[in-house]
């Protein structure tokens, strides 16, 4: 079934959202997005992905050409457009149509583009079993290069940092930052426990500040743990009572093995188990409404 995708103000369908080969976007990675997800007729989060992508605008100096009431709007439109209850939403705004220079000064109007389609990175069956991952040579680009807090539409980093999970067979990769301690994955952040205690990498440690992230501590500090965001190395981690994701695509998954070692007895942990049911339970049950007539 083809989709219908908003391009600039117009909702057209997927055979005809078309852009420039001189968009920035296309040819430097001149831009931003986001990854939004809906659930049982509403828009998980809608306000924090909004507010993080004009951030990320901020930072590069690119004015999007909407308001975010009506970013808003044009995202409820399109899920509107594709009678969706249940989505992945991928918001992008580029510096738009150029020349083969580098300034984007050349770019005269911003490309806004949405599309309100699936998304599964892993099977059902792995939120039971947990995820084996490896670390990678690739290093998270540090808040001096390309922040790693801007959603920009250059992800190299992560793609590199994928190849080589890919290499080695596994489903994701973990990746350290430029000092060697744990930043986070190719496309989620990552947590451990030990007894009470839930650590995740501070923000400074080169991560995408990820919003289902809020989600994690929030839940983990309603359970009781006490919540830290601070560095640690691989030895924490391969010695954690317990490990696990969290992502937009991903939502939260365990992890019961990092470089050949067993994460405690190698199944997942009971507090892992009671976040994952408790993060599904606030996305099924919260949201913007889509269809609220």
């Amino acid at each position: 079934m083809s989709r219908n995708i908003y391009l600039n103000g117009e909702i057209v369908p997927e055979a005809q959202a078309k852009i420039s080969v001189f968009d920035h976007g296309f040819l430097y990675g001149d831009g931003i997005f986001e990854g939004i997800r809906a659930y049982n007729g509403r828009v998980f989060m809608l306000d924090q992905h909004i507010k993080r992508l004009y951030q990320s605008a901020k930072t590069i100096m690119l004015d999007i050409p909407l308001t975010k009431k009506e970013m808003e709007a044009a995202i409820l439109k399109t899920i509107r457009a594709n009678e969706l209850s249940d989505a992945y939403i991928r918001v992008v705004v580029s510096r738009g149509e150029g020349d083969l220079g580098l300034d984007p000064r050349k770019c005269s109007e911003p490309t806004v583009v949405i599309i309100a389609s699936a998304i599964q990175l892993y099977p059902e069956e792995l939120y039971k079993t947990g995820l084996k991952l490896v670390t990678v040579p690739t290093r998270r680009n540090g808040p001096e290069m390309v922040n790693p807090r801007i959603k920009s539409l250059n992800y190299l980093n992560n793609i590199m940092a994928r190849i080589e999970a890919n290499q080695q067979g596994a489903p994701e990769a973990i990746i350290l930052n430029t000092d060697g301690y744990v930043a986070e994955c190719t496309g989620d952040n990552i947590f451990i426990i030990e007894e009470d205690t839930i650590t995740t990498p501070p923000r400074y440690a080169g991560i995408l500040k990820g919003t289902k992230r809020e989600i994690v501590l929030a839940a983990a500090a309603e359970m009781g743990l006490e919540v830290k965001e601070e560095l640690f190395t691989r030895h924490d981690l391969f010695n954690a009572d317990e490990c696990f994701l969290s992502g937009t695509a991903a939502e939260a998954i365990p992890v019961v093995e990092v470089d050949g070692r067993v994460i405690a007895d190698g199944s997942v942990g009971e507090k892992t188990k009671a976040i994952i049911a408790r993060f599904r339970e606030i996305a099924q049950t919260t949201g913007t409404e889509i269809y609220n007539d």
